[in-house]
């Protein structure tokens, strides 16, 4: 009995949870800022921006419904609709082949132009992407900017450089990491207004035109054409228009984008190739992200022996004043998260020393593994006993014949297991260096998933490299321990 009444509570909870039909719940990336959705300065609660108004349109032309929120990341727009979380993606989504192959999508209701954002001194010299040729680019990672510099990589030789939010291209472009920035030029006009309007200068032809869509579940296809109706009827009467005036985004190509759309049922044609919705043409971008995975990791994990020996040594050997230095090293580091060392070494020492993102995130992970390894390596020579040490002094061994003839061998047998279990870790931690715009593994699969618009086959391929290359190192770990081991 009591079963069934806790039984009746929780179906009763989940049903209190379900959206009422007069709520029209969509989902956007708030931390893209303004002006499509962000934080309400004046209650942080509460989101604006004109893609918010364009919600509260479409769902008040839906039956009068209410519109409410829903944050996601935006590369997990798609599948967070397609998953039921919320109804409606509204968050600048591009207008992609694979996004209307996948899912239901909307009408075109903006029309954005992909520009290229240069420091002043080369405004005279760049003029589009083949004069870029060996520089580099940055632009967010699963866009159609991406894409384009992707495609001209092997025609122009440029290198483009992927990033995780659309603020800090711009501040590497001022610093000098970059050379140029290809993104939307309504992301391109707020960063420069964000600097004052100094620092670069964005350049008057646009590289291409894509548009922006409201994406649905490819079962809500039928909801979708009641959101295009309610669409078409807002630019005939003007109130997409004074959305995108009161945030200061109109121009004349948006009235143009209107009368196309308003005169003709089909929408625009999306921007970009549906060819990678194929596992084959990612292959050789995951081998090549697998390939920086693999350097990062073992450079790391070489600096974090050193640093670890270093800091095990000190502790165990070194005078008291030595001993606290790194007590406290290691218990900032390993107290701390190795997210925020990687912005400190990268963005934060930026004033000082402009460190190349590949050696950041090398350092960066190794001092933080080398803080774990430091444990490791003081607990194993800890473990060799006291009585083995006290026979070797009394035999008159100097301690530096007695750490390499009788405490090292056995402490490192002890440590060997811990160190892969550490060099295992690094590998998969190494997804965290694509927040400094290191495209590893981890990314390059988000990129790929994001493109396709499914996590299956990219998660699926993505893992079983990661099993290919941390699998042999724990095989010959074991063969290490087996050999080593006392008879």
């Amino acid at each position: 009995m009591i079963a069934a009444r806790l039984a009746l509570c929780v179906l009763t909870s989940l049903g209190a949870q379900r959206p009422s039909p007069r709520v029209l719940v969509w989902g956007g990336d708030a931390e893209g800022g303004a002006p499509f959705v962000e934080a309400d300065p004046a209650d942080p609660s509460q989101v604006r921006g004109f893609d918010v108004e364009v919600a509260a349109r479409i769902a008040r032309g839906l039956g009068g419904r209410t519109a409410r929120f829903v944050q996601v990341q935006w590369s997990n727009i798609d599948q967070s609709v397609e998953r039921g979380d919320f109804t409606l993606g509204l968050s600048g989504v591009e207008d992609t082949p694979t996004r209307r192959a996948r899912h239901a999508v909307t009408l075109p209701y903006f029309e954005f132009r992909e520009v290229l954002a240069v420091r002043p001194e080369d405004a005279g010299r760049i003029h589009g992407l083949a004069d870029l040729r060996g520089r580099r680019v940055a632009t967010l990672g699963a866009t159609i900017a991406y894409d384009l510099l992707v495609a001209a990589r092997d025609t122009t030789g440029l290198i483009p450089i992927s990033y995780d939010d659309d603020v800090h291209p711009y501040g590497d472009l001022v610093a000098g990491r970059v050379d140029a920035v290809l993104l939307d030029h309504i992301i391109a006009q707020r960063a420069l207004r964000r600097r004052g309007g100094s620092g670069f200068v964005i350049l008057p032809q646009p590289v291409a035109l894509g548009h922006y869509v409201g994406v649905l579940a490819r079962a809500n296809s039928a909801l979708r054409d009641s959101v295009d109706a309610v669409l078409r009827q807002a630019m005939r009467d003007g109130t997409l228009e004074q959305i995108f005036r009161r945030w200061d985004v109109w121009d004349p190509s948006q009235g143009a984008l209107f009368d196309r759309v308003v005169r003709s049922t089909a929408t625009a044609a999306p921007l970009g190739s549906a060819a990678g919705s194929h596992a084959l043409a990612y292959l050789p971008s995951l081998a090549r992200a697998a390939g920086v995975t693999l350097l990062v990791s073992i450079l790391s994990m070489a600096l974090a022996v050193l640093v670890g020996l270093a800091l095990a040594s000190g502790r165990v050997y070194g005078p008291v004043w030595l001993r606290v230095l790194t007590t406290v090293y290691v218990e900032v580091i390993r107290g701390t998260p190795l997210l925020l060392q990687l912005f400190v070494i990268y963005y934060g020492l930026a004033g000082v020393i402009r460190l190349p993102a590949f050696l950041a995130a090398v350092l960066a992970l190794g001092l933080n593994y080398g803080a774990y390894e430091a444990e490791i390596y003081r607990g194993a020579l800890e473990a060799v006993p006291r009585i083995q040490l006290e026979a070797a002094r009394t035999l008159g061994f100097s301690e530096w014949q007695i750490l390499r003839l009788v405490r090292g061998p056995q402490a490192l047998r002890f440590a060997l297991a811990p160190m892969t279990n550490d060099f295992v870790a690094l590998l998969k931690d190494s997804a965290l260096v694509s927040v400094i715009t290191v495209v590893e593994l981890t990314k390059q699969t988000a990129i790929y998933a994001t493109n396709v618009g499914s996590w299956v086959v990219p998660g699926a391929l993505c893992a079983l490299v990661y099993l290919a290359m941390s699998l042999p190192l724990a095989r010959l770990a074991r063969r290490l321990e087996q050999h080593w081991r006392p008879a």
